[in-house]
């Protein structure tokens, strides 16, 4: 009877054990066996000279508040790997003349892919950011085998272009929209051919184009972390990024790092609602979204395809143009506020796919909705413009393996997925 019960007892301690260690795998802190994960210090300096444009071995000692001795071997260590280049010596100090480094644009090269509403773009950038070739295609709306082989014609080019063969690329990132297939009548596709994404194995099918790893990520988020890595933000740790494209995205930055959220979708601007709005139409993508400007270029008699494909509609468009702006700047600076109710953001960054000018423009009018509006509760932001424009999606799709490998992600780092 005994021996029953101790193999009861025993059964129910599995179970429990069992239970426990899906608990415990379960936990989001976790240790990294990766082998592409470097030291934490080294990516720390990296970054440092990333932001700074150049950095000196002694700045970097007062930056860090490592020992000189330490940040004499990273440097080593980064120089060694091909990833910095030397400029010439800082004379006129006490002691050894100080010798810059500065990021080597051509210590790698990682190829991006934009999965758009409105177009497909593909690019590849060098390791400071800087675009080196690209192709891009417009389309009424994507249909994923048109989008692959658009890539598949598309590789030899921007690989010549850059003067590089499929072999010297670092890494491939995606940037499309979280749930392409939602939203089809906002952006007028049919439905069954938007959902067709549903089942599209978009990173296998990449990988069977060319000998690369592929990472994939929501297109704003992706813009978000080309603006981290790439903007110089010095003196931002935490900031809000909105992106207007078709529709209207963004992405999260906390404590220096991209804040991807449980399902990569963190920075999914478009659902926000937006007071003063007609019925139906209350949410910031109804107001805040290019899709918005081409109903009213069509309703003014012209083509709505050129909002995507040509700068110069803005132009010709002043009217609508300039009402398109004020109704932006209003829906965004609703979405600005809220966002600060949840979290104690210092910036907001805006960009889109539209010229520079109307950034600009679009910037202003939201610090002007910010100055009439009612803080009480909230600071006020810093509101400014971003770097990239209509190719933010497109930098930011190659730079999502860039930031995998060299940048420090204080929000993931120690996080299991």
């Amino acid at each position: 009877m005994a021996k029953v019960v101790n193999q009861q007892a025993s059964k129910g301690r599995k179970s429990v054990d069992h239970d426990r260690n899906a608990l415990l795998r379960s936990t989001p802190q976790r240790g990294s066996n990766q082998s592409t994960v470097r030291d934490y210090n080294e990516r720390l300096v990296l970054q440092l000279i990333r932001n700074h444009g150049w950095l000196t071995k002694s700045e970097a000692t007062v930056a860090t508040g490592l020992s000189p001795n330490a940040v004499s071997v990273i440097f080593k260590s980064l120089d060694r790997a091909g990833l910095l280049v030397r400029g010439k010596p800082e004379r006129g100090r006490i002691g050894q003349p100080s010798v810059p480094s500065a990021i080597n644009p051509d210590a790698k090269r990682y190829m991006g892919l934009k999965i758009g509403r409105r177009s497909t773009e593909l690019v590849i950038i060098d390791f400071a950011g800087g675009v080196v070739s690209r192709a891009c295609e417009f389309h009424q709306y994507p249909v994923p085998e048109r989008c692959i082989a658009f890539v598949d014609r598309a590789i030899p080019e921007v690989l010549g272009a850059a003067g590089i063969n499929a072999s010297q690329v670092a890494g491939f990132g995606v940037a499309m929209p979280w749930e392409l297939w939602s939203w089809t009548e906002e952006a007028g596709a049919p439905k069954e051919v938007m959902e067709a994404w549903m089942a599209f194995d978009v990173e296998g099918a990449l990988n069977r184009l060319g000998p690369w790893r592929v990472t994939v990520a929501n297109d704003g988020t992706a813009a978000c972390t080309a603006e981290l890595m790439h903007g110089r933000h010095l003196d931002k740790t935490d900031f809000v990024y909105f992106f207007v494209g078709t529709f209207i995205g963004g992405g999260i930055v906390l404590n220096s790092s991209v804040f991807f959220g449980r399902q990569g979708n963190a920075g999914g601007f478009g659902p926000l609602r937006v007071p003063g709005g007609p019925p139906g139409k209350d949410r910031l993508v109804d107001c805040a979204s290019l899709s918005v400007f081409e109903d009213r270029v069509r309703q003014a008699g012209g083509d709505p395809a050129r909002v995507a494909a040509d700068d110069g509609v803005w132009s010709a468009h002043p009217a609508e143009a300039a009402d398109w702006i004020v109704t932006c700047a209003r829906g965004l600076s609703h979405a600005v506020i809220s966002s600060l109710a949840v979290i104690d953001f210092d910036s907001v960054i805006i960009d889109g796919a539209f010229p520079d000018d109307v950034r600009r423009a679009v910037v202003t009018a939201v610090q002007a909705e910010l100055d009439k509006a009612d803080l009480q509760g909230v600071g006020r932001p810093r509101v400014e413009a971003g770097k990239f424009g209509g190719v933010a999606r497109a930098v930011g799709a190659a730079t999502l393996p860039m930031y995998e490998d060299y940048a420090i992600n204080q929000n993931t780092l120690m996080r299991s997925g």
